[in-house]
C-alpha cells in the first residue's frame, strides 16, 4: 500500500472517530439536559408564564365628626374581553357584534359604534384573548356592561375581564383638603391620610396570573389566592358645616383685601376638637385661593399684639402689676437702646392705665411695664412664657409642625439683644403657628387648662369603634385662677371697648385680641410694609364654648389691621355658630348631669322653645291650648308648656325675657327698641300693661336677671 493511499485511511479514520466522539458528547448533553438541566429550565418557562400580582386592598375612610364621609375609596374597573375564546363561536360573535357595540356605544358616548364594531372584530381576527375595552370604569357602570349581548354571559362564557382597582375621592370636593391630606405615587404623606397612613391602607392580597398571548395576564381562578383586607376607618372632629362657613367667611375677605395667604382654626374649648381648619393661598399662575399648604400647622408667624395677652399675664404671675395702675407718656414714642417704638393705633401719649393700654393694645404701654418688671432679670420672663407651655409644639396629629420660637436671655446669648425684651412683649422676635397660639388662648377660655388640639377621636372598622382617642392636657393649669380670671376681663374689654369694639353684638359676648404684626425683610422690617393681621379668641364669653384664630397674611388693599381684616372673618363664624347652636343660649341651659327640667319663666315663642326641649330629650306633654307664646312648667319628669296671651293693645312685661324674643315681640306691635347694656331684659322704659297710645320707643336695660 502506497504512502498517500495510507495517509488517506488514517484521516479517514481521524473523521470518523472525531464524528464518533461529537455524537456521544451531544448524547450525553442531551441526557444531562434531559435529567438534570431540563427540571431547572421547565420551571423557568412556568415562572415566565404565571406571576402572583398584588390585589389593592380598600383603603378606609375619613369621616368628619357626625360620620359623612371626607374621603374614601371608590372602585373603578379596568373592562377587558377574551375575544379570542373558542366559548364563543364565529356565527355567535357574528350575530352580536353590532347589538355589543351600540350598547358600549350608549355607555360610553365619546366613542361610536363603529369605533367599538372595529375594535371587537379586530380583536376577533388576532384572537386576542385580553382586549381592553375601556378604562375606569364605575361600578354602576360595570353592573350594565353586565347584561350587553355576549358579555351578559360572565367570564368563561362571555370572556368579560373586570380588573378591579380604587379612586380616592372626597365627597365634598376640596373642603379641607389640606387637612384631609393625600398620600402619592412617591409616598410623600400630608395631612390625615399622611399621618394615619397605615391604618387606612389596609393589606394587599395575592393572585395568581397566567402570560397569554401580546404578553397579557389573566387569572388562573375566579378566586384570589390571598383576599385584601381592607384599611380601617377614621373618625375626625371636623364639622363640615363650620368648615364650610370657615372657608367661605376667609375666602370673602381674602378676596376683598387682596390677600396672599390666610388661615382659620375653629376649635371646641374643653375638648380642644377642631371642628374647622381653613388653609387659603392664592396662586399666582390662575389668581384663584386655593389650599395648598396647612398654614396653621406649619408656617411659624411673629404674633404681633395677640402675645401681649401672654406678656400681661406673665405680669400679673409675677405680682407685678395691677391693672389699675397708671401709665404716663410725655411723648408719643418710647427709646430702647437707641430705638424708637410707637403705637400702630396712636394711643401713645397722656395717662391711661394698664387695661387701657391691652384693651387699645398700647405698644408703648405693655413693653414699658414689662421692660421695667424684667429688664434686671429677663430670664424671669422668658420661664414664665415656658411655665405657661408657649415653647412647646401641641403634638397635633398631622406631619409638619414646627416648635416655637421664644429665645432665652441665658440659653440664646448669641441672639439676645438690648431691645429683645421689649420687642418679645408685644409679640416680635418671638415665632409660633396660629395652632399654638390659638391653644394658648384655648387655655385661658378653659380657666388655664391647656389642652391638645385633637383631629381624629376614634378609629373603627366595619361601623365597630376599635380605638378611642380622649382629649390629652398638656398642662393642668397655665397660670393661677386670679391671673386667668383678670386675662378674661381683659379679653372681653377688647371686645367691649378696645381695638375689637366693631364686633360686639346684642346676642353674646365675644371675647379676643386684635393683632397686626409687621412682617420682618430679612434682618429687619425695611422695605414694602407687609403685614399679618390676627384675631384670636373664643365665645360666648360668659362661657367660653369656641375658640377661634384668623391670620391673613399680606392684605394689600383696604387696611391691613387685624379688627378691620380679620375680626369680620372671625365674627361671620361665630355668629353662624351661634344662630345654629341652640345649647349656647344661656335661656336654655340644664344640667345635664342631673337632668333637670329647663324652666322658661317668661314669654318665649312656641316653636323655638319645643325644639329646644326635645334637643335635650326632655319628653312634654300635650300642647291643647295653643299660643304662639309659652312658659314651661314640671309635672313630673316631663315638660308643660302654659300659654301666655299677649295684649296686643298695651305693652307686654318683657322683664326676664331674652332680649331676642323681647325685640321680637315688641317690633311687631310696631314699637322701636333701645338697648342699653348686656344680658337679659332687666327693666323697660314704658310698664307693663300701659295703653299703647303713640309710644314709638321702648328703653330696655339688659343685665342678670
Amino acid at each position: 500500500m502506497s504512502d498517500a493511499k495510507k495517509d488517506i485511511l488514517l484521516r479517514e479514520a481521524f473523521l470518523y472517530a472525531v464524528i464518533f466522539l461529537t455524537g456521544i458528547a451531544i448524547m450525553v448533553k442531551a441526557v444531562r439536559i434531559y435529567t438534570v438541566e431540563g427540571a431547572e429550565l421547565k420551571a423557568m418557562a412556568k415562572k415566565q408564564e404565571i406571576r402572583t400580582f398584588t390585589l389593592e386592598s380598600n383603603r378606609g375612610n375619613i369621616l368628619s365628626d357626625n360620620a359623612s364621609l371626607l374621603a374614601t375609596s371608590i372602585p373603578i374597573f379596568d373592562i377587558r374581553m377574551d375575544v379570542g375564546t373558542p366559548n364563543i363561536t364565529d356565527e355567535d360573535f357574528a350575530t352580536n357584534l353590532d347589538s355589543l357595540a351600540y350598547s358600549l356605544h350608549r355607555l360610553f358616548p365619546d366613542q361610536s359604534k363603529s369605533y367599538y364594531k372595529r375594535l371587537l372584530s379586530n380583536a376577533r381576527k388576532h384572537k386576542r384573548r385580553f382586549q381592553l375595552i375601556r378604562h375606569k370604569v364605575t361600578y354602576d357602570d360595570l353592573q350594565k356592561i353586565r347584561t350587553f349581548p355576549i358579555l351578559r354571559r360572565g367570564k368563561m362564557k362571555g370572556g368579560l375581564i373586570a380588573i378591579q382597582r380604587t379612586r380616592r375621592e372626597k365627597p365634598f370636593g376640596e373642603l379641607a383638603g389640606r387637612t384631609i391630606g393625600f398620600v402619592n405615587d412617591n409616598k410623600k404623606r400630608v395631612g390625615l391620610e399622611g399621618s394615619f397612613d397605615t391604618v387606612l391602607m389596609g393589606k394587599d392580597g395575592r393572585q395568581l396570573r397566567r402570560r397569554i398571548n401580546n404578553g397579557d395576564w389573566i387569572p388562573i381562578h375566579d378566586e384570589n389566592e390571598i383576599e385584601p383586607v381592607n384599611g380601617k376607618d377614621i373618625k375626625t372632629t371636623l364639622d363640615v358645616n363650620i368648615q364650610d362657613v370657615a372657608e367661605q367667611a376667609l375666602l370673602k375677605q381674602m378676596i376683598y383685601h387682596k390677600a396672599k395667604m390666610g388661615t382659620v382654626v375653629v376649635m371646641e374649648v374643653q375638648t380642644g376638637h377642631i371642628k374647622a381648619i381653613a388653609n387659603l393661598n392664592h396662586d399666582e399662575k390662575d389668581g384663584y385661593y386655593k389650599e395648598n399648604y396647612n398654614f396653621a400647622v406649619g408656617k411659624r408667624i411673629e404674633p404681633g399684639s395677640t402675645f401681649k395677652l401672654a406678656s400681661i399675664m406673665a405680669l400679673m404671675e409675677k405680682n407685678k402689676i395691677r391693672l389699675s395702675d397708671s401709665l404716663f407718656f410725655e411723648h408719643p414714642y418710647v427709646i430702647y437702646s437707641r430705638r424708637r417704638l410707637v403705637d400702630a393705633h396712636m394711643y401713645n401719649h397722656g395717662r391711661f392705665t394698664i387695661r387701657d393700654a391691652f384693651e387699645h393694645s398700647s405698644n408703648m404701654g405693655i413693653s414699658k411695664i414689662t421692660y421695667d418688671a424684667f429688664k434686671d432679670n429677663p430670664a424671669q420672663y422668658v420661664n414664665q412664657l415656658y411655665a405657661m407651655g408657649l415653647n412647646k409644639p401641641t403634638g397635633i396629629e398631622i406631619i409638619g409642625e414646627p416648635n416655637p420660637l421664644i429665645k432665652h436671655p441665658v440659653k440664646d446669648k448669641k441672639a439676645w439683644w438690648k431691645t429683645s425684651l421689649p420687642w418679645m412683649s408685644i409679640g416680635y422676635e418671638v415665632m409660633v403657628t396660629p395652632l399654638q397660639l390659638l391653644t394658648f388662648y384655648n387655655a385661658v377660655a378653659n380657666d388655664g387648662v391647656m389642652v391638645k388640639p385633637m383631629l381624629v377621636t376614634s378609629i373603627q372598622q366595619d361601623g365597630e369603634t376599635i380605638k378611642q382617642f380622649k382629649t390629652q392636657i398638656l398642662n393642668k393649669q397655665i397660670a393661677s385662677p386670679s391671673t386667668i380670671k383678670k386675662a378674661q376681663s381683659l379679653l372681653e374689654g377688647v371686645v367691649l371697648r378696645g381695638t375689637g369694639h366693631k364686633l360686639k353684638n346684642r346676642w353674646y359676648k365675644m371675647a379676643g385680641k386684635t393683632g397686626t404684626a409687621q412682617i420682618s425683610e430679612g434682618e429687619g422690617y425695611h422695605g414694602k410694609r407687609r403685614y399679618n393681621a390676627t384675631f384670636v379668641g373664643y365665645f360666648p364669653a360668659d362661657h367660653p364654648r369656641y375658640s377661634i384664630i384668623v391670620v391673613v397674611n399680606e392684605p394689600t388693599e383696604n387696611g391691613y389691621y387685624g379688627a378691620l381684616v380679620s375680626g369680620p372673618v372671625f365674627k361671620e363664624i361665630a355668629d353662624k355658630i351661634y344662630a345654629t347652636s341652640i345649647s349656647l343660649d344661656n335661656k336654655y341651659q340644664t344640667d345635664t348631669a342631673t337632668k333637670k327640667v329647663p324652666m322658661v319663666d317668661a314669654p318665649s315663642l312656641f316653636e323655638t322653645t319645643n325644639t329646644v326641649v326635645e334637643e335635650l330629650g326632655f319628653k312634654t306633654l300635650a300642647y291643647r291650648d295653643k299660643s304662639d307664646w309659652v312658659e314651661t312648667e314640671k309635672q313630673g319628669k316631663m315638660v308643660a308648656f302654659v300659654p301666655v296671651k299677649i295684649d296686643e293693645e298695651t305693652i307686654p312685661d318683657v322683664r326676664g325675657m331674652n332680649v331676642g324674643d323681647a325685640v321680637y315681640l315688641l317690633e311687631n306691635m310696631g314699637l322701636s327698641t333701645l338697648l342699653k347694656g348686656r344680658g337679659k331684659v332687666v327693666s323697660q322704659s314704658i310698664k307693663p300693661n300701659t295703653k299703647i297710645n303713640g309710644h314709638n320707643v321702648v328703653e330696655l336695660r339688659l343685665g342678670e336677671y
